[in-house]
């Protein structure tokens, strides 16, 4: 009773745990579940709250320091000094051997240390500030990168299943055709290259398929993987090619105005030329002298056994108050050469930020190009395919009629597989455009 009631436990606690594991996605939906759960934006959050660590841990070196020593030395052969032995009543020109101190002895201190003032620390809480603005960036940058893969990982699923089903549906007509056309040929009212053509045709399609079926399995695993699931995960998805191209169609998007600053590039590169500027002002921070304070106090007991846990032990007390005042004075031109190297580093952080914003200015024009012409192409292949579908219809109407040849019926039908595979490409090509410039245009 007690393995069978173990038993039904096991199951039930399976059959919540696969209740709660979410198998079935939208795109939205996969996006912000690999927003939480991509290795790369998972160690990006780590990378924040280690700077935020980082940033503490620099403040804290103008905070008051307190440490505590102990020195314990015991003498195994205490060093022998010679005085004259004239001070003793001794013959003069004689020396006597004496040991001073005793032969064990312990020192305890602790010390309050304070930065008063020093331009390298100044300019260090500056510098751990943009430090986590960095990784705050960084992690945005992850972000954005995990939005578009997982886009595409979502749309070239979508494009295989798309595939798959138009190619079993060609190969089920081709089938029938084929099939058809052997009945005639064996009654002998047509020849049989069109039946080779037919064969030729289905064979074709047969490879396209299993290539496909392939391609499908590999999409299903990238997209589990830049989800941050395990790659042989099931996985269903809610949304369909078709509805989801019609939801990126958005013509406003392109009359959108540019904002350079608001795009992450842009910000990235601007910290790094605030970064430069800082190293500029810490390498001058070091002409400054620092100045710091400290308070000491500390206890010394001798005795020559280790007797310094005895209530007897003597303790004998110290303390003293101080201040140190460093002035750098001359360092033969090396501070002035890093300043130096420091002064073109922030020349070159300028010129790759003008850099940056001009290429981002460029690359949103050719984004809203791309975008339009992708649009534009959907439309051209529905076109295309709607007259594809028309002329091989009427080809094979031809062709069973005895009008039309095998192979002109093959040219009508190979077209009609293009049209239709343009079609998915076009659709995927519109989703893929439009993360794109939403990226750059920080939508």
């Amino acid at each position: 009773m007690k393995i069978k009631f173990l038993i039904t436990i096991l199951l039930i606690t399976i059959s919540i745990y696969s209740q709660e594991e979410q198998t079935s996605f939208t795109l939205e939906e996969a996006i912000q579940y690999a927003l939480a759960h991509n290795y790369k934006s998972i160690n990006a959050d780590r990378d924040i709250a280690a700077a935020k660590k980082r940033k503490w841990e620099t403040t804290t070196i103008g905070l008051p320091q307190i440490n505590a020593k102990i020195d314990y030395q015991n003498f195994l052969k205490q060093q022998v000094s010679l005085i004259p032995a004239e001070f003793f009543g001794g013959n003069p020109g004689e020396f006597a051997e004496v040991t001073f101190g005793t032969k064990q002895n312990i020192n305890a201190s602790a010390t309050l240390s304070q930065l008063i003032f020093d331009g390298s620390y100044l300019v260090g809480l500056q510098s751990a500030k943009v430090y986590l603005e960095i990784s705050e960036n960084a992690k945005e940058k992850t972000d954005i990168e995990v939005r578009k893969a997982v886009v595409s990982a979502y749309g070239n699923v979508l494009l295989a299943e798309e595939s798959v089903k138009i190619l079993d549906k060609n190969i089920a007509t081709i089938a029938q055709n084929l099939f058809e056309t052997q009945k005639t040929f064996e009654n002998g009212l047509t020849e049989e290259e069109n039946v080779e053509q037919l064969q030729i045709t289905l064979q074709s399609l047969k490879k396209s398929l299993n290539q496909t079926k392939r391609a499908r399995n590999v999409a299903y695993r990238l997209l589990n993987f830049t989800m941050g699931r395990p790659v042989e995960a099931q996985i269903n998805l809610r949304d369909q090619l078709e509805a989801l191209t019609l939801q990126y169609l958005d013509m406003g998007l392109i009359e959108k105005t540019f904002n350079v600053e608001s795009n992450i590039d842009f910000k990235i590169a601007k910290n790094n030329e605030r970064s430069q500027e800082l190293l500029l002002k810490l390498e001058r921070s070091y002409s400054l002298p620092t100045l710091s304070a400290f308070v000491n106090g500390a206890y010394l007991g001798n005795n020559d056994e280790f007797r310094f846990l005895n209530k007897e032990q003597e303790w004998f007390g110290t303390s003293l108050i101080g201040v140190s005042l460093n002035l750098p004075i001359f360092s033969s031109g090396k501070r002035s050469a890093k300043a130096q190297q420091a002064k073109i580093a922030l020349d070159q952080a300028k010129t790759s930020l003008t850099e940056t914003e001009q290429k981002l200015q460029l690359d949103v024009t050719n984004a809203k190009i791309n975008y339009q012409t992708s649009i534009d192409s959907y439309e051209t292949a529905k076109s295309n395919l709607n007259l594809a579908e028309r002329i091989e219809k009427k080809n094979e109407i031809k062709f069973f009629e005895g009008i039309a040849s095998g192979f002109d019926l093959r040219q009508a039908q190979q077209q009609l597989f293009r049209y239709q595979q343009e079609l998915l490409t076009a659709m995927i090509d519109i989703i893929n455009q439009k993360t794109l410039l939403e990226t750059l245009l920080n939508e």
